[in-house]
């Protein structure tokens, strides 16, 4: 039995037609993909020029040949771009002219090294910018790269090598790459190009073969580039088929998701987080959860949080900020919703949290049902964090002070009426100043509160009086009530103070939000947007703010 094909959805087709002709502005990008230097890289790029010299305007933009004869022999009859002099620290330094090259307009640039860090006061920081800007000018380019520059591969590679790559390039511009060949050479046929100081100059070569240059090193990152190249032409793939609506035996589609916090493991989590996400050719979220606990932040753990999101957002991951009472109920749910297969959580490093089972991820996992769950291990550096103004509400003494005065006036008072009230009726004065003191003191003070509520009210008001001695057994079931709903009162207290607070910071952010919107819609000319936002950052965040524009040049 033969089925019909479903009738396409019109909004795809839209979103399919719109993606190719963004296609045809852009201009294309090709990298040749290597494990290491010296193993042919920039040569293969050469060459592949030199069959389209007739064919297409090419022009090299920048080629670092580092002397080998047979590389610089390649440029010959081709067109350079004269490079840009720039100097730095009384250093004269060589950069790729990116103006001259975009004046020029030719069809197919060669950029090379494409992870290389300009030199400081260049248009943009990194050179995979400089391609970035030649592709939106519809500029093909030609550019090299080794595979320990990706951004999600640099755990993998220090694990390794031992080197941590300070250069890296984000899997986002990787991911845009219309064709990646891979440039692969022997291991040791790169060990015997080293020694005869093919690779680097020869009073180098000692040192780098005892350090990066290793057999074991090559290997791995020989397999890992491999394994890398693998996964990316078939991300091509299947993007080609669905752009086409090419029916095809579509595997079934994994859908991964991460947990982020404010924690230092955040930078390693999505790290692994995008090396699963590219084995599994899956689709990938990166969530955060804010918690009314999340409110009080220190600033170092905002910092840290933001660098975490930018980071998954510069790997390709859709970033997503969700608000809820609980972690795990919120990421399951999401999970849920927008049919997740699985979850990456980092490992739980508090010991008392396992050992009272309510770590996250033990929530987590009981919540998933039919969501496998990844746990990572994520051993970072410590982090040396800022307290937060939550944590100071277990070390405030003057509340702890305030929460047992107010159990004295409690005491004081019961003592008054006594003789108008039984014990039952007096513990209703301390459960009321239990609520007090969780409201404007919060919950550490509360629980000391409950706690001093019970014996405060067994020492003076069950008999025998002036002893916690107790007569009749019938009051210790009363002492445990008094206690459990003290405590339970306390916490529910204190989630609504917290609940309230949240919202009271999220009206508040939608109201500046707004005011800002209408202020801008008003405003004509350049300086009254400018002075809008500043006037508005310095109302909400009480600091002067100062906006850099560029110059003339474009600088």
């Amino acid at each position: 039995m033969v089925e019909n094909n479903p009738r396409p959805n019109p909004d795809e087709l839209l979103a399919q037609v719109k993606a190719e002709e963004e296609l045809k502005k852009r201009g294309k990008l090709k990298i040749f993909l290597g494990y290491s230097a010296g193993v042919g890289k920039t040569f293969a790029m050469l060459e592949a020029a030199r069959l389209q010299k007739g064919e297409r305007d090419l022009v090299v933009a920048y080629v670092e040949t580092h002397g080998r004869p047979e590389t610089e022999a390649l440029l010959e009859g081709l067109e350079v771009i004269p490079r840009r002099r720039v100097e730095y620290r009384g250093v004269t330094l060589q950069e790729m002219d990116l103006d001259a090259v975009l004046a020029r307009r030719p069809q197919l640039a060669l950029v090379d090294e494409l992870a290389h860090t300009n030199v400081p006061e260049s248009r943009h920081p990194k050179r995979y910018q400089d391609v970035e800007e030649l592709i939106e000018a519809g500029i093909d380019v030609y550019t090299t790269l080794n595979v320990q520059h990706i951004e999600s591969l640099r755990n993998i590679v220090m694990q390794i090598t031992g080197i941590w790559m300070w250069e890296a390039v984000p899997d986002s511009v990787i991911d845009k790459a219309a064709e990646i060949e891979l440039i692969d050479l022997p291991p040791d046929e790169l060990l015997k190009r080293l020694k005869e100081g093919r690779v680097y100059v020869p009073d180098e070569a000692t040192r780098a073969a005892a350090g990066f240059f290793r057999e074991g090193n090559l290997i791995a990152l020989r397999e890992l580039t491999m394994r890398t190249a693998a996964v990316r032409v078939d991300e091509r793939l299947r993007a080609y088929m669905q752009i086409h609506s090419i029916r095809g035996p579509w595997p079934a589609a994994e859908r991964l998701l991460v947990c982020i916090s404010p924690n230092a493991q955040g930078a390693r989590l999505v790290r692994t987080a995008r090396s699963l996400a590219s084995q599994l050719y899956a689709q990938w979220f990166a969530v955060y959860v804010e918690t009314p606990n999340d409110v009080r932040l220190s600033p170092d753990e905002r910092n840290r949080l933001m660098d975490t999101l930018r980071l998954a957002e510069r790997m390709g991951a859709k970033t997503v900020t969700i608000r809820g009472d609980s972690v795990a109920t919120a990421v399951t749910e999401y999970a849920t919703k927008n049919h997740i297969t699985m979850i990456v959580v980092g490992k739980t490093q508090n010991r008392w949290r396992k050992l009272f089972g309510v770590a996250v991820v033990d929530q987590i996992i009981r919540l998933s049902k039919n969501v496998d769950v990844f746990v990572a291990t994520a051993e970072e550096k410590p982090v040396k964090q800022e307290r937060s103004p939550s944590g100071r509400l277990f070390i405030d003494w003057r509340a702890y002070l305030q929460a047992l005065l107010l159990m004295i006036l409690a005491t004081l008072l019961g003592q008054a009426v006594h003789s108008f009230f039984s014990p039952a009726n007096i513990m209703m004065i301390y459960l009321l100043c239990v609520v007090v003191t969780a409201v404007f003191w919060g919950f550490g003070p509360s629980i000391m509160a409950c706690i001093a509520s019970v014996l405060l009210w067994d020492f003076f008001f069950v008999s025998p009086h002036l002893t916690l001695a107790v007569e009749d057994t019938q009051y210790i079931f009363a002492f445990i009530t008094l206690l459990l709903v003290g405590l339970t009162i306390s916490y529910l207290t204190t989630r609504i103070r917290q609940q309230t607070e949240a919202a009271q910071g999220r009206e508040s952010e939608t109201a500046t939000l707004y005011a800002l919107s209408r202020t801008l819609a008003a405003v004509v000319g350049l300086d009254s947007t400018i002075r809008a936002i500043t006037d508005s950052t310095k109302e909400t965040f009480g600091l002067e703010a100062v906006i850099f524009l560029p110059d003339a040049q474009n600088k």
